[in-house]
């Protein structure tokens, strides 16, 4: 009875678990890239790669996409060691171009195209899809050295998700992008994991994170410092800090009976913002508001943004 209870939670738990990052270690010299990182990532879900430069990710991705191979510990896709045909399954836009300047557009998409498997009699629809979706319908017969460097990420990103894999991994993606492009692929990344693609999504914009991802490692000297959920680790990271906006000026001479401290009041003067140690005595600070008879337009806590979370974790 016991044995079949643990078949049945492995096999719930391989079913959840799309990647899975177990002890990894590479090392060149006497330098660790990684050094036993340890992570695992639900199917479905967009998970944020953190970290300083050096720190380690591009080798971890490297070893995920069988570009090389860890010395120590394992890697599983799927339940299932990585194999040769595992990157059929994968898609990797890396934050260097790797496109060839000679070859145009269509005929260069249509090679990776091939190269990841993708039958000819569905090649050109799709092609002919994408294209029109990203706007270079008429650029597709263009040497890719003649494009901008825009419309080179966006070739890039197409040749990307073509095959529709399983797993995407986006290093910065956005780079080279006006704001409206920015913006397309943002969606379309959005949208894909609504469809059932998990994304790995690495990044030094931190408010690209939150937006986009549900959660997030941040690896510094090789090693994993910090993993969760972005709304879980922000809590995790939270100082007591409210604010606070009434219908009436406020001063810090009303508030000197509070044991508050960091104060900072706005330039309206009836907003504040402060810290205190503990909630109840941000409650003690709203009561006593109310009882003087001011009405509250808004009261919260001001959470950390991952920004101020990342400099904390890595200085720490």
């Amino acid at each position: 009875m016991t044995k079949n209870i643990l078949e049945q939670y492995h096999i719930r738990y391989m079913a959840k678990t799309l990647l899975r990052i177990d002890n990894v270690t590479k090392q060149f010299g006497s330098f660790y890239a990684n050094d036993h990182i340890n992570l695992d990532l639900e199917r479905g879900r967009i998970f944020g790669l953190l970290g300083p430069n050096g720190a380690g990710k591009t080798t971890l991705i490297r070893m995920i996409n069988r570009i090389t191979v860890p010395d120590s510990g394992t890697i599983a896709f799927d339940g299932n060691p990585l194999a040769d045909d595992t990157i059929y399954k994968i898609g990797y836009l890396p934050e260097e171009r790797g496109m060839y300047k000679n070859m145009t557009l269509r005929s260069q998409v249509e090679f990776f195209a091939k190269l990841k498997g993708v039958e000819e009699k569905k090649l050109h629809s799709r092609l002919d899809e994408l294209f029109e979706r990203y706007g270079l319908v008429h650029w597709q017969d263009k040497k890719i050295d003649e494009l901008s460097k825009g419309m080179q990420q966006k070739a890039q990103f197409i040749a990307t998700i073509i095959h529709q894999p399983t797993l995407l991994i986006f290093d910065e993606p956005f780079t080279g992008l006006d704001p409206v492009n920015t913006n397309l692929i943002k969606e379309e990344i959005k949208a894909m994991n609504e469809k059932g693609a998990t994304i790995i999504f690495s990044t030094h914009r931190m408010e690209q994170v939150e937006e986009i991802c549900q959660e997030i490692a941040l690896i510094n000297k090789g090693k994993n410092i910090l993993q969760g959920t972005v709304s879980d680790i922000k809590q995790d990271y939270k100082s007591n800090r409210f604010y606070l906006k009434t219908d009436a000026d406020l001063s810090k001479n009303d508030l000197k009976s509070f044991d508050i401290h960091n104060i900072v009041i706005n330039n309206d003067t009836s907003s504040i913002e402060f810290a205190v140690e503990s909630q109840n005595e941000a409650n003690r600070v709203l009561k006593f508001v109310i009882d003087r008879g001011n009405a509250i337009l808004d009261f919260h806590e001001i959470l950390p943004s991952l920004n101020q979370i990342f400099i904390q974790a890595v200085a720490e």
